[in-house]
């Protein structure tokens, strides 16, 4: 989609909305250190695409507790928004810290390698 000043501030807003709302509204155990990362907000505003990040070990337990708040959180987001539509969430793991700590495990143990290539001559 493309990113327009207003959709990008559309975005931003209803990020930090969430984030609150989860953080200090929310109190299932399985929302713990969980991090709202971005949010894509359709054109007419009626769905979100919210994206999360937490540990590998938990992403089953974390949308299962997303899913079960996701009305409250719903709610209490659109009582904050001051939208005319308060949009449809639809959560989604961002894998994308997952990616960075391989990509730097992998450059890592190449500059190991070559390290020790170095040092052989």
């Amino acid at each position: 989609m493309k990113q327009t000043p207003a959709s990008r501030k559309a975005n931003e807003t209803l990020r930090d909305k969430i984030a609150s709302v989860v953080l200090f509204h929310i109190s299932d155990p399985r929302l713990q250190m969980v991090t709202i990362t971005a949010c894509e907000v359709s054109k007419d505003r009626s769905v979100a695409d919210v994206f999360v990040s937490a540990d590998k070990e938990r992403y089953e337990e974390v949308m299962q507790g997303l899913e079960a708040a996701k009305g409250r959180i719903r709610s209490l987001v659109g009582k904050e928004l001051g939208w005319r539509v308060t949009p449809e969430l639809r959560f989604r793991i961002d894998k994308s810290v997952d990616t960075a700590e391989h990509i730097a495990a992998v450059l890592e143990s190449e500059q190991k390698w070559f390290d020790s290539i170095s040092q052989e001559q």
